[in-house]
């Protein structure tokens, strides 16, 4: 589904998928839609980071497999950038591909926490290039290095959220997860986080209430 929207989008770009070790076919199916592959150790950071490191353009934009890019979302971008040069990076409105109540309710709150700085890589966090580099990339974490990333973003310049053209996102992450579980992990992994639980721990944390 990403991929098939990114390589249909006739504004100039470069796609490349990090593989992780993956069995299921998705080296195949990357390339067949002319993206670049790049390998590496398992990890969230490690991977977004080889990413990152084989890229060649003066902005980055990261994305999760289970997202889909709205078709106007690279133009609005790149327009963005080019009439605002303050801005260093940023995400974008995140909306979920299901209209229930609850989709509904974790959207608004995702628009509360953005007005307070803080989006998740489901959004689709972009950076220019230079901002990148500046800040040190995303670190070598096996989860939360989303967080750690735009934290260290917003302290480095002003960001922006792009709201016309949302990110849609899948909710196959709350399909097994109750309303009031997926709450409570939530708020347990940003405090312990915050506390400065090691990053193996909360990885320990989050896969015993996943099924990711």
């Amino acid at each position: 589904m990403l991929l098939s929207c990114l390589s249909s989008c006739p504004i100039e770009h470069e796609i490349i998928v990090c593989d992780g070790g993956s069995t299921d076919g998705t080296v195949e199916i990357a390339r067949r839609f002319g993206a670049a592959v790049v390998t590496s150790t398992t990890g969230r950071g490690t991977q977004l980071s080889a990413g990152a490191a084989t890229a060649h353009g003066d902005v980055l934009l990261f994305l999760h497999a289970d997202s889909k890019l709205h078709s106007q979302a690279l133009f609005e971008l790149d327009r963005t950038l080019k009439r605002k040069p303050e801005i260093v990076g940023g995400n974008f409105r995140v909306k979920f591909d299901e209209a229930s109540f609850f989709c509904r309710a974790v959207e608004a709150l995702c628009a509360v926490l953005r007005r307070l700085g803080m989006y998740y890589g489901d959004s689709g966090i972009f950076a220019r290039r230079e901002t990148y580099d500046a800040i040190g990339g995303f670190r070598n974490l096996e989860i939360m290095e989303d967080v750690d990333f735009v934290l260290r973003l917003e302290r480095h310049g002003r960001t922006c959220c792009i709201t016309d053209v949302p990110m849609l996102t899948s909710i196959r992450r709350f399909k097994r997860r109750s309303p009031l579980g997926m709450l409570v992990l939530w708020a347990r992994m940003h405090i312990s986080f915050a506390l400065g639980v090691p990053n193996s721990q909360l990885a320990k944390i989050y896969d015993s209430r996943s099924t990711d």
